[in-house]
C-alpha cells in the first residue's frame, strides 16, 4: 500500500473518529444531583465515559475511566533519519533525509479516589507506519547494545504507562505518599517533564513524597526512568538513579517560586541497561543540580508576566561522546544555564494578542583538555515546549532568542507564531540534538560533517513556527502546524564538503486528540 494511500486511510479515519465524538458529546448537562456532589469536593474528571457515567448516577464522581487517542502525521524534509547511513540534519545531497509517517497513541486509564487513597492504572500503546527511523540505530556505538530497525523509536505496542497508589489527604493532613510507575512534570518541564509530544512519552518507576502547608509545598522524590521498548514490557533503567527535592511558595507577592535540588547517579552499566532502548541511555555520571525558578502569578501584573529560571550542576561526568579525548575519565561537572521569557497580552484587543521574548542560554565545553565537563545534562526535559517546534534543539550548548506572538481569534480558536534565532554557547562544543545526543562527525577537518570544530561560526540558523489549534468539542481538537529552519553559516561550513551540502529544512503536522 502506497504512502498516499495510507495518508488519505489515516486522516479519513481520523476525521470520521472527530464525528463520532461531536455526537457524542452533544450529551444534555450533568444531573443537579451530579452537580451538588461535584461541588462538595469530590473529584470530577474530564472525557465522555466520565460524563456519561456522572450524568447516570452521582456514585461515580471518585471513578475515573476513560482514555484519550492521539493520530499524528508527520512530513520531515531535511532531517537526519536515525539509522539511515549518512543522513544528518540538513544533508543536501548523498543521503536520505525526508521522511513522512504517522503516529498514534492511545491511552486507557481507570482510578479511584477515595478521602484517605488512590489509586490508578493507565495503559498504553503507541503505534507507527510508514517510519524511516530505526527503533535504534546504535550510533554513536555503545558495547552491549544491538541496533533494531523495528516500527521507529516512537512506537511501542502494548506497555504500562502508569500505575499509581496513592496514601494520603492534604487537605486534612500535610504529609502524603505515592508510588509506582508515573509521570513526573515540574516547573515549565525544562529540566523535568512528560514529553506529551512525543508518541510514547516518559515516566518513572518512582516512591515520591509531598509535605504541604500553608507557606510551601515540597515533593521529595526518589526513581529510575522507564526505558521504551516495542515489543516489550517497559522496565526502569536499573543504573540510573533520578532523585531529588523541589519546593514551591505562593507566599511572595504577585509571584511563584520554585528552588530544587536534584540528584542524577548513572553507573557504568546505564548506557547498555537493555539490549536495545528507544531513547538513548546516559553515560557514567554523578550531577548534581541546584536551582530556581520565579514565575508572575497569571494576571496579577496588568497583563504582563515573565518567568526566569536558572540552575548550576555540579558532580562528574565520563565523556562518551564521539570523538571524546578522554572517553574514560571522570571529568569535573561544572555547568549552567538561564531562561528568561517575557511578555504583554493586550486583553482588549482582537484575539487578544501576546507579545513574547524568551532568551535561554545553556553553557557548552570550553576546552577538552582542562578536566572539566561544561556541558549541562539537560536531564528529562519537555524541550519541545521551548527550542522550536521542529524538535532539532536541547537545552545543551546553546543560545535562543525566540520573539513570539499568540493569537485567540475565537474562543476555540489559538493561533501561535515564533521565530527563534540559535547560536552555539561555545564553538569548541558540539551541536546537540533534541535528545541530547551530540551530533556525529569527528574531525575538525573543513567538510567532514558535525563535529567540535572551534573556528566555525557559531550561528546555527534561523526557525519559524505557525501552529494552529481549534477546539471543535470540548472532547476533540485539530491541530496543525508548520515549521522552517533556515540553516547558518555553523551548518553550512560543517556540511561544505560537495559531498554533503546544506539545505534549510520544512516541517508539517496534522493533529487531532480526541478524550474519552
Amino acid at each position: 500500500m502506497n504512502t498516499k494511500l495510507l495518508r488519505h486511510l489515516f486522516l479519513s479515519g481520523l476525521l470520521n473518529a472527530v464525528s463520532v465524538i461531536m455526537a457524542f458529546s452533544q450529551a444534555p448537562p450533568v444531573s443537579a444531583t451530579a452537580t451538588a456532589t461535584a461541588k462538595s469536593g469530590a473529584p470530577t474528571n474530564a472525557g465522555l465515559v466520565n460524563h456519561y457515567l456522572l450524568e447516570q448516577n452521582s456514585a461515580f464522581t471518585n471513578w475515573d475511566f476513560g482514555g484519550s487517542v492521539r493520530g499524528r502525521f508527520e512530513v520531515k524534509d531535511g532531517y537526519g533519519i536515525q539509522g539511515v547511513p549518512g543522513s544528518v540534519d540538513f544533508r543536501d545531497h548523498g543521503a536520505d533525509v525526508d521522511n513522512e509517517y504517522f503516529l498514534e497513541k492511545i491511552r486507557f486509564r481507570g482510578g479511584y479516589t477515595d478521602k484517605w487513597w488512590s489509586a490508578l492504572v493507565e495503559g498504553e500503546s503507541s503505534l507507527a507506519q510508514s517510519d524511516q527511523r530505526w527503533a535504534y540505530a546504535n550510533n554513536p556505538f555503545v558495547p552491549g547494545t544491538v541496533a533494531k530497525r523495528g516500527d521507529g523509536p516512537e512506537a511501542d505496542s502494548i506497555e504500562l504507562h502508569q500505575g499509581i497508589v496513592g496514601v494520603g489527604n492534604l487537605k486534612e493532613f500535610p504529609l502524603a505518599l505515592k508510588v509506582g510507575r508515573m509521570e513526573m512534570s515540574y516547573g515549565d518541564e525544562r529540566l523535568i517533564g512528560a514529553v506529551g509530544w512525543n508518541n510514547i512519552g516518559r515516566t518513572f518507576d518512582a516512591a515520591k513524597g509531598r509535605w504541604q502547608n500553608d507557606w510551601f509545598g515540597m515533593d521529595v522524590f526518589v526513581s529510575r526512568p522507564v526505558i521504551p521498548q516495542n515489543g516489550v514490557f517497559d522496565v526502569p533503567n536499573d543504573y540510573d538513579f533520578f532523585s531529588g527535592l523541589y519546593a514551591t511558595t505562593l507566599k511572595i507577592p504577585k509571584n511563584i517560586l520554585d528552588v530544587y535540588f536534584l540528584a542524577r547517579n548513572s553507573s557504568a552499566q546505564a548506557a547498555a541497561a537493555v539490549p536495545s532502548p528507544q531513547f538513548p541511555q546516559p553515560s557514567e555520571r554523578d550531577i548534581y543540580t541546584v536551582g530556581f525558578r520565579l514565575k508572575s502569578k497569571p494576571g496579577e501584573l496588568s497583563g504582563w508576566d515573565y518567568t526566569l529560571e536558572s540552575a548550576y550542576q555540579f558532580g562528574n561526568f565520563v565523556d562518551k561522546r564521539p570523538g571524546a579525548f578522554t572517553p574514560t575519565q571522570k571529568l569535573d561537572q561544572s555547568a549552567y544555564m538561564v531562561a528568561a521569557q517575557g511578555g504583554y497580552t493586550f486583553a482588549d484587543w482582537w484575539g487578544k494578542p501576546r507579545v513574547g521574548l524568551e532568551y535561554d542560554y545553556s553553557s557548552g565545553d570550553r576546552d577538552p583538555f582542562d578536566g572539566k565537563h561544561e556541558t549541562l545534562d539537560n536531564l528529562f526535559p519537555t524541550n519541545h515546549k521551548f527550542y522550536g517546534y521542529m524538535d532539532f534543539v536541547s537545552l545543551q550548548n546553546i543560545q535562543d532568542v525566540c520573539l513570539s506572538l499568540m493569537l485567540k481569534p475565537t474562543p476555540k480558536l489559538n493561533v501561535t507564531i515564533a521565530g527563534h534565532g540559535f547560536w552555539l554557547a561555545n564553538t569548541h562544543d558540539s551541536f546537540y540534538n533534541v535528545s541530547g545526543v551530540a551530533r556525529g562527525g569527528t574531525s575538525p577537518t573543513l567538510g567532514t560533517g558535525y563535529g567540535v570544530n572551534a573556528r566555525y561560526g557559531s550561528f546555527v540558523g534561523n526557525e519559524i513556527d505557525i501552529v494552529g489549534t481549534y477546539a471543535v468539542t470540548r472532547f476533540a481538537q485539530v491541530e496543525a502546524g508548520y515549521g522552517h529552519f533556515f540553516v547558518g553559516d555553523y551548518v553550512q561550513q560543517s556540511l561544505s564538503s560537495p559531498a554533503f551540502g546544506s539545505q534549510d529544512a520544512d516541517f508539517v503536522y496534522v493533529q487531532i486528540n480526541l478524550a474519552f
